[in-house]
C-alpha cells in the first residue's frame, strides 16, 4: 500500500514518528490504523448499548439475567444425567 502525503503532512508525521519513538514511519500509521480500529469497535459498541436502551424492553439486573441461566443449564445437565 502506498500512501501520498503533501510536504507538510509528511513534515508532520516525520515529527511525530521522532517525537514519540517509532522507529519507522509505517509503525506510525499502523498505529494510527489500530487506534481508529478501537474508535470503530467504540463506537459499535456504544451504538448496540444504544439499541438495547431504545429497544423498549425492561432491563434486568445481570445477577438476575445470570441466575436464570444458571438455572437453565442445571436444569439440562439434570434432565441429560437422568436420560444416561
Amino acid at each position: 500500500m502506498n500512501i501520498s502525503l503533501s510536504d507538510e503532512l509528511k513534515a508532520f508525521v516525520d515529527a511525530r514518528v521522532q517525537a514519540r519513538g517509532y522507529s519507522s514511519t509505517s509503525e506510525y500509521m499502523r498505529d494510527l490504523v489500530r487506534r481508529d480500529e478501537e474508535r470503530a469497535a467504540e463506537e459499535r459498541f456504544a451504538a448496540l448499548i444504544q439499541e438495547g436502551v431504545d429497544s423498549g424492553i425492561d432491563p434486568r439486573p445481570w445477577e438476575e439475567h445470570r441466575a436464570e441461566l444458571r438455572a437453565r443449564i442445571a436444569a439440562a445437565r439434570n434432565a441429560e444425567s437422568k436420560s444416561v
